[in-house]
Protein backbone atom coordinates (compact mmCIF):
# COMPACT_ATOMS: atom_id res chain seq x y z
CA UNK A 1 0.00 0.00 0.00
CA UNK A 2 1.44 3.56 -0.76
CA UNK A 3 2.10 5.80 2.43
CA UNK A 4 0.25 9.31 1.56
CA UNK A 5 3.15 11.25 2.62
CA UNK A 6 5.83 9.35 -0.12
CA UNK A 7 3.27 11.04 -2.56
CA UNK A 8 4.52 14.65 -4.14
CA UNK A 9 1.26 16.92 -5.36
CA UNK A 10 2.73 17.71 -9.15
CA UNK A 11 1.41 21.15 -9.00
CA UNK A 12 -1.09 23.30 -7.17
CA UNK A 13 -3.26 25.49 -9.63
CA UNK A 14 -3.94 25.73 -13.21
CA UNK A 15 -2.39 23.35 -15.65
CA UNK A 16 -3.12 24.43 -19.90
CA UNK A 17 -4.45 21.47 -21.76
CA UNK A 18 -2.60 23.22 -24.55
CA UNK A 19 -3.37 22.84 -27.99
CA UNK A 20 -1.69 21.50 -30.88
CA UNK A 21 -1.23 24.52 -33.63
CA UNK A 22 -0.95 23.12 -37.19
CA UNK A 23 -0.14 24.75 -40.63
CA UNK A 24 -0.96 22.51 -43.85
CA UNK A 25 -1.64 19.48 -41.81
CA UNK A 26 1.82 19.71 -39.54
CA UNK A 27 2.57 20.95 -36.75
CA UNK A 28 3.32 24.36 -36.20
CA UNK A 29 6.14 23.98 -33.82
CA UNK A 30 6.90 27.88 -34.41
CA UNK A 31 3.37 29.02 -32.80
CA UNK A 32 3.35 26.42 -30.61
CA UNK A 33 6.63 27.10 -29.10
CA UNK A 34 5.77 30.79 -28.99
CA UNK A 35 2.43 29.66 -27.13
CA UNK A 36 4.08 27.59 -24.38
CA UNK A 37 6.42 31.02 -23.72
CA UNK A 38 3.13 33.27 -23.41
CA UNK A 39 1.29 30.25 -20.82
CA UNK A 40 4.85 30.68 -18.69
CA UNK A 41 4.47 34.33 -18.97
CA UNK A 42 0.80 34.56 -18.10
CA UNK A 43 1.49 32.46 -14.77
CA UNK A 44 0.72 29.07 -15.69
CA UNK A 45 1.69 26.38 -13.49
CA UNK A 46 1.80 23.32 -15.27
CA UNK A 47 1.22 22.12 -19.06
CA UNK A 48 -0.41 19.44 -20.60
CA UNK A 49 0.83 18.53 -23.79
CA UNK A 50 -0.87 15.93 -26.45
CA UNK A 51 -4.28 15.70 -24.76
CA UNK A 52 -7.80 15.77 -25.88
CA UNK A 53 -7.47 19.58 -26.30
CA UNK A 54 -3.96 18.99 -28.06
CA UNK A 55 -6.02 16.69 -30.94
CA UNK A 56 -3.71 13.37 -29.50
CA UNK A 57 -6.21 10.98 -31.39
CA UNK A 58 -5.33 12.54 -34.64
CA UNK A 59 -1.55 12.52 -33.75
CA UNK A 60 1.37 10.29 -35.56
CA UNK A 61 3.36 8.02 -33.42
CA UNK A 62 6.27 10.20 -34.38
CA UNK A 63 4.38 13.48 -34.23
CA UNK A 64 2.63 12.41 -30.49
CA UNK A 65 6.42 11.75 -29.38
CA UNK A 66 8.31 14.52 -31.11
CA UNK A 67 5.49 17.23 -29.84
CA UNK A 68 5.83 15.76 -26.20
CA UNK A 69 10.01 16.57 -26.78
CA UNK A 70 9.52 19.67 -28.45
CA UNK A 71 7.63 20.78 -24.82
CA UNK A 72 9.90 19.18 -22.67
CA UNK A 73 12.71 21.25 -24.31
CA UNK A 74 11.05 24.18 -24.73
CA UNK A 75 9.59 24.49 -21.03
CA UNK A 76 13.01 23.20 -19.64
CA UNK A 77 12.12 22.68 -16.21
CA UNK A 78 10.10 26.34 -15.70
CA UNK A 79 7.13 24.64 -14.68
CA UNK A 80 5.94 20.66 -14.88
CA UNK A 81 5.25 18.99 -18.28
CA UNK A 82 2.60 16.39 -17.97
CA UNK A 83 2.76 14.62 -21.12
CA UNK A 84 -1.05 12.79 -22.58
CA UNK A 85 0.51 9.18 -23.12
CA UNK A 86 -3.19 7.28 -22.65
CA UNK A 87 -3.92 4.94 -24.95
CA UNK A 88 -6.80 2.02 -25.33
CA UNK A 89 -4.38 -0.34 -26.16
CA UNK A 90 -2.10 -1.30 -22.97
CA UNK A 91 1.13 -1.72 -24.53
CA UNK A 92 0.83 1.19 -26.51
CA UNK A 93 0.23 3.19 -23.81
CA UNK A 94 3.02 1.56 -22.02
CA UNK A 95 5.46 2.47 -24.83
CA UNK A 96 4.38 6.19 -25.27
CA UNK A 97 5.05 6.59 -21.33
CA UNK A 98 8.63 5.27 -21.85
CA UNK A 99 8.93 7.71 -24.23
CA UNK A 100 7.97 10.89 -22.62
CA UNK A 101 9.48 9.48 -19.14
CA UNK A 102 13.49 9.07 -21.05
CA UNK A 103 12.54 12.56 -22.88
CA UNK A 104 11.84 14.08 -19.48
CA UNK A 105 8.69 14.49 -18.55
CA UNK A 106 7.69 15.81 -15.41
CA UNK A 107 4.48 13.17 -15.35
CA UNK A 108 2.17 11.53 -17.20
CA UNK A 109 -1.89 11.47 -18.05
CA UNK A 110 -3.72 8.77 -18.67
CA UNK A 111 -7.41 8.69 -19.86
CA UNK A 112 -9.47 5.39 -19.71
CA UNK A 113 -8.99 2.91 -22.44
CA UNK A 114 -11.88 4.25 -24.93
CA UNK A 115 -13.82 2.34 -27.17
CA UNK A 116 -12.14 -0.71 -25.43
CA UNK A 117 -14.71 -0.77 -22.58
CA UNK A 118 -12.98 -1.77 -19.72
CA UNK A 119 -14.44 -4.21 -16.94
CA UNK A 120 -13.14 -2.60 -13.96
CA UNK A 121 -10.59 -5.51 -13.66
CA UNK A 122 -9.30 -4.64 -16.71
CA UNK A 123 -8.76 -0.86 -16.03
CA UNK A 124 -7.49 -1.95 -12.77
CA UNK A 125 -4.83 -4.08 -14.52
CA UNK A 126 -4.56 -1.54 -17.08
CA UNK A 127 -3.16 1.65 -15.54
CA UNK A 128 -1.20 -0.81 -12.73
CA UNK A 129 0.67 -1.72 -15.56
CA UNK A 130 1.46 1.81 -17.00
CA UNK A 131 2.15 2.65 -13.32
CA UNK A 132 4.67 0.24 -13.33
CA UNK A 133 6.40 0.88 -16.69
CA UNK A 134 7.97 4.22 -15.59
CA UNK A 135 9.04 5.94 -12.70
CA UNK A 136 7.19 8.60 -13.48
CA UNK A 137 3.80 10.18 -11.20
CA UNK A 138 0.92 9.59 -13.30
CA UNK A 139 -2.47 11.53 -13.29
CA UNK A 140 -5.47 9.43 -14.36
CA UNK A 141 -8.05 11.04 -16.51
CA UNK A 142 -11.79 10.13 -15.84
CA UNK A 143 -13.82 11.27 -18.97
CA UNK A 144 -17.02 9.45 -19.46
CA UNK A 145 -18.48 11.42 -22.17
CA UNK A 146 -15.56 10.87 -24.17
CA UNK A 147 -14.49 7.19 -23.32
CA UNK A 148 -17.45 5.44 -22.31
CA UNK A 149 -15.66 4.59 -19.32
CA UNK A 150 -16.26 5.60 -15.95
CA UNK A 151 -13.96 5.26 -12.96
CA UNK A 152 -15.36 3.14 -10.73
CA UNK A 153 -15.04 4.34 -6.58
CA UNK A 154 -13.68 0.99 -5.97
CA UNK A 155 -11.27 1.20 -8.67
CA UNK A 156 -9.93 4.49 -7.28
CA UNK A 157 -9.43 3.20 -3.94
CA UNK A 158 -7.41 0.22 -5.15
CA UNK A 159 -5.26 2.94 -7.58
CA UNK A 160 -4.46 4.94 -5.20
CA UNK A 161 -2.89 2.37 -3.17
CA UNK A 162 0.08 2.23 -6.17
CA UNK A 163 2.83 4.83 -5.10
CA UNK A 164 3.32 6.09 -8.49
CA UNK A 165 -0.53 7.11 -9.17
CA UNK A 166 -0.76 10.48 -7.77
CA UNK A 167 -3.40 12.02 -8.53
CA UNK A 168 -6.88 12.33 -11.06
CA UNK A 169 -8.26 14.47 -13.61
CA UNK A 170 -11.99 14.30 -12.71
CA UNK A 171 -14.12 15.48 -15.90
CA UNK A 172 -16.95 12.72 -14.65
CA UNK A 173 -18.59 16.21 -13.58
CA UNK A 174 -19.88 14.27 -11.11
CA UNK A 175 -19.79 15.82 -7.66
CA UNK A 176 -20.94 12.83 -5.08
CA UNK A 177 -17.78 10.73 -6.76
CA UNK A 178 -15.43 13.83 -6.29
CA UNK A 179 -16.37 14.06 -2.73
CA UNK A 180 -16.14 10.22 -2.55
CA UNK A 181 -12.72 10.70 -4.00
CA UNK A 182 -11.69 13.17 -1.47
CA UNK A 183 -13.11 11.07 1.55
CA UNK A 184 -12.02 8.06 1.04
CA UNK A 185 -8.15 8.22 -0.88
CA UNK A 186 -7.34 11.68 0.91
CA UNK A 187 -3.77 12.25 0.38
CA UNK A 188 -3.37 9.24 -1.51
CA UNK A 189 -5.32 10.89 -5.04
CA UNK A 190 -4.59 14.36 -6.04
CA UNK A 191 -7.72 16.00 -7.64
CA UNK A 192 -8.09 18.40 -10.24
CA UNK A 193 -10.94 19.33 -11.93
CA UNK A 194 -11.50 18.19 -15.61
CA UNK A 195 -13.85 21.24 -16.26
CA UNK A 196 -13.83 24.74 -16.15
CA UNK A 197 -16.66 25.94 -14.78
CA UNK A 198 -16.48 23.82 -12.02
CA UNK A 199 -12.85 24.77 -10.23
CA UNK A 200 -14.56 26.39 -7.45
CA UNK A 201 -16.13 23.62 -6.27
CA UNK A 202 -13.91 21.35 -7.33
CA UNK A 203 -11.13 23.58 -5.14
CA UNK A 204 -13.89 23.39 -2.27
CA UNK A 205 -13.58 19.50 -1.90
CA UNK A 206 -10.19 19.44 -1.83
CA UNK A 207 -8.73 19.76 -5.54
CA UNK A 208 -5.41 20.80 -5.92
CA UNK A 209 -6.62 22.74 -9.40
CA UNK A 210 -7.91 22.53 -12.35
CA UNK A 211 -6.49 21.01 -16.35
CA UNK A 212 -7.89 23.80 -18.41
CA UNK A 213 -8.73 24.47 -21.64
CA UNK A 214 -10.00 28.34 -20.98
CA UNK A 215 -6.39 29.10 -19.81
CA UNK A 216 -5.20 28.87 -23.29
CA UNK A 217 -6.01 32.12 -23.92
CA UNK A 218 -6.34 33.29 -20.42
CA UNK A 219 -3.68 31.80 -18.67
CA UNK A 220 -3.69 34.35 -15.29
CA UNK A 221 -7.24 34.44 -14.94
CA UNK A 222 -7.34 30.97 -14.92
CA UNK A 223 -4.20 30.18 -12.37
CA UNK A 224 -5.86 33.98 -10.49
CA UNK A 225 -9.07 31.26 -10.00
CA UNK A 226 -6.69 29.11 -8.07
CA UNK A 227 -4.93 31.16 -6.28
CA UNK A 228 -7.31 33.63 -4.90
CA UNK A 229 -8.95 30.03 -3.48
CA UNK A 230 -5.85 29.20 -2.04
CA UNK A 231 -5.26 32.76 -0.52
CA UNK A 232 -8.53 32.49 1.72
CA UNK A 233 -10.12 34.52 -1.18
CA UNK A 234 -13.33 32.67 -1.94
CA UNK A 235 -15.59 34.87 -2.49
CA UNK A 236 -13.33 36.68 -5.04
CA UNK A 237 -12.31 33.13 -6.91
CA UNK A 238 -15.77 32.10 -7.29
CA UNK A 239 -16.87 35.74 -8.54
CA UNK A 240 -13.89 35.20 -11.55
CA UNK A 241 -14.92 31.86 -11.71
CA UNK A 242 -18.18 33.11 -12.93
CA UNK A 243 -17.24 36.27 -14.65
CA UNK A 244 -15.81 33.68 -17.29
CA UNK A 245 -18.48 31.41 -17.07
CA UNK A 246 -20.21 32.60 -20.38
CA UNK A 247 -17.12 32.01 -22.10
CA UNK A 248 -16.43 29.04 -20.57
CA UNK A 249 -19.27 27.54 -21.40
CA UNK A 250 -19.02 29.23 -25.54
CA UNK A 251 -15.59 27.32 -25.38
CA UNK A 252 -17.92 24.06 -25.12
CA UNK A 253 -20.59 24.70 -27.06
CA UNK A 254 -19.33 22.15 -29.68
CA UNK A 255 -17.05 19.59 -29.13
CA UNK A 256 -13.72 20.53 -27.72
CA UNK A 257 -10.75 21.64 -28.95
CA UNK A 258 -12.82 23.09 -32.12
CA UNK A 259 -14.21 26.12 -30.18
CA UNK A 260 -10.74 26.96 -28.31
CA UNK A 261 -9.20 26.56 -31.62
CA UNK A 262 -11.38 28.88 -33.12
CA UNK A 263 -10.91 31.59 -30.46
CA UNK A 264 -7.65 31.46 -30.41
CA UNK A 265 -7.63 32.54 -34.32
CA UNK A 266 -9.93 34.94 -34.06
CA UNK A 267 -7.07 36.70 -31.17
CA UNK A 268 -4.59 36.31 -33.26
CA UNK A 269 -2.16 33.28 -32.44
CA UNK A 270 -2.36 31.10 -35.39
CA UNK A 271 -4.84 29.60 -37.37
CA UNK A 272 -7.52 27.39 -36.25
CA UNK A 273 -6.99 24.48 -38.32
CA UNK A 274 -8.13 21.00 -37.40
CA UNK A 275 -7.90 17.70 -38.52
CA UNK A 276 -10.61 15.55 -39.35
CA UNK A 277 -13.43 14.80 -38.50
CA UNK A 278 -12.97 18.03 -36.45
CA UNK A 279 -13.57 20.85 -38.26
CA UNK A 280 -14.72 24.42 -38.57
CA UNK A 281 -16.90 25.79 -36.10
CA UNK A 282 -20.98 26.37 -36.88
CA UNK A 283 -21.24 30.38 -38.35
CA UNK A 284 -23.61 31.11 -35.66
CA UNK A 285 -21.87 29.55 -32.82
CA UNK A 286 -18.72 31.91 -34.37
CA UNK A 287 -20.68 35.03 -33.98
CA UNK A 288 -21.58 34.04 -30.09
CA UNK A 289 -18.11 33.42 -29.30
CA UNK A 290 -16.36 36.61 -31.14
CA UNK A 291 -19.36 38.51 -29.22
CA UNK A 292 -18.55 37.33 -26.00
CA UNK A 293 -14.47 37.81 -26.69
CA UNK A 294 -15.10 41.24 -27.10
CA UNK A 295 -16.76 41.40 -23.61
CA UNK A 296 -14.11 40.25 -22.06
CA UNK A 297 -12.25 43.05 -24.13
CA UNK A 298 -10.26 40.14 -25.26
CA UNK A 299 -11.14 41.35 -29.08
CA UNK A 300 -11.39 44.69 -30.01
Amino acid sequence: MANPNTKKTIFTGAATAIVTPFSNDKIDYDAFGKLIEEQIKGGIDAIVVAGTTGESATLTDAEHKEIIEYAVNKVAHRIPVIAGTGSNETAYSVELSRFAANAGADALLHVTPYYNKASEKGLIKHFLTVAEATDKPIILYNVPSRTGTNISMNAYRELSKHDKIVAVKEASGDFNKIAEIAAECGDSLDIYSGNDNQIVPVLSLGGKGVISVLSNIMPKETHDICRLYFDGKVKESAALQLKLLDLINLLFVEVNPIPIKTAMEMLGYFSSEMRLPLCEMEDGNKEKLRAVLKKHGLLK
